[in-house]
């Protein structure tokens, strides 16, 4: 089956009104491209990142436009003929249909991290060999260990990853780190993020590699504001994990120290160039030693204790 794809550069004043017309006409589905809500989302989420790919700013600048899709059959090219009657600037095309849900599986392979990880789909067969596979899957959300930041948070706990280790992963999301961390040889995991997926999509990942609750934990909230939450993860953790951004590893900084053994290790990833001094300043400055100090790409990690 193919769909006809219209698109219609709209006023951004224009779209609701112009939204209604086309519906009249028999469309329906309406997707709405605008670079002033793709500015407000990442103005009022800054919290979040602190780097947005070059591409998907280009592919929003100067835009303001409708999109919608018809059936390819007699009934979609009658409402596509209206839409040009009454818009004859819109633009449309072909587009074929596809296995939407599976496609996105021929993009992943099994990804080499650190010296003794490979981090694998779980629909694929681990590669052969000594690395020990920690099993993920990429379609339901959050990390995947391909971006940068995973992989230098991955390689930089191998060292620290061992029987007896308390591991606390604040912002896990996937839970790949931790799940890394108790593959590797640490013995229990807890994770923390202010999502409330997290604890399915960690939890779901965790099975993959036959890791049950016993060994892993989740937690949502946001554990910068609730000190009760802070209370609940407790003290003690050997190894404490953020790979998040640099604003959060900012705000960490005076309380990391709060959950960790007093021989304990904080890893910290995520940080992008331009934010790696101040990060590096407020960690020197809340009384951690950098250890070591990883980059790929324009990302950074510190291991400090």
């Amino acid at each position: 089956m193919r769909y006809i794809e219209v698109s219609i550069d709209t006023p951004a004043q224009l779209i609701d009104s112009r939204c209604e017309e086309l519906a009249a006409l028999g469309a329906e589905g309406f997707v709405i491209e605008n670079e002033d809500d793709f500015k407000d989302f990442l103005e009022n989420n800054q919290q979040y990142w602190d780097y947005v790919d070059e591409q998907l700013e280009n592919a929003y600048s100067g835009v303001s436009r409708i999109k919608l899709y018809l059936m390819d059959d007699e009934q979609g090219e009658a409402v596509l003929s209206s839409i040009l009657a009454a818009f004859p600037e819109a633009k449309h095309g072909y587009t074929a249909d596809q296995d939407w849900e599976n496609s996105w599986r021929d993009y992943y392979e099994p990804i080499e991290v650190g010296e003794r990880l490979v981090v694998v789909p779980e629909w694929m067969d681990a590669p052969k060999g000594e690395r020990l596979p920690l099993r993920l899957d990429p379609g339901i959300a959050f990390g995947t260990g391909s971006h940068p930041t995973t992989k230098l948070s991955l390689a930089a706990l191998e060292p620290y990853a061992k029987p007896g280790t308390k591991v606390l992963d604040l912002g896990c999301g996937s839970g790949i780190l931790g799940i890394g961390a108790l593959i590797l040889g640490a013995d229990t995991a807890l994770g923390c993020d202010i999502d409330p997926m997290a604890s399915e999509a960690a939890m779901s990942n965790a099975s993959l590699n036959a890791i049950g609750s016993d060994r892993l934990d989740i937690h949502i909230g946001d554990i910068i504001k609730d000190a009760s939450l802070r209370h609940r993860l407790g003290c003690g953790y050997d190894l404490v994990l953020a790979n998040i951004v640099a604003d959060v590893i900012i705000s960490l900084s005076p309380i990391a120290r709060s959950f960790m053994a007093k021989d304990g290790i904080f890893i910290c990833s995520g940080i992008i160039d331009n934010r790696c001094d101040e990060v590096r300043h407020k960690l020197l400055e809340n009384g951690f030693e950098i250890v070591s100090h990883t980059q790929e790409e324009e990302w950074h990690c510190f291991v400090c204790r």
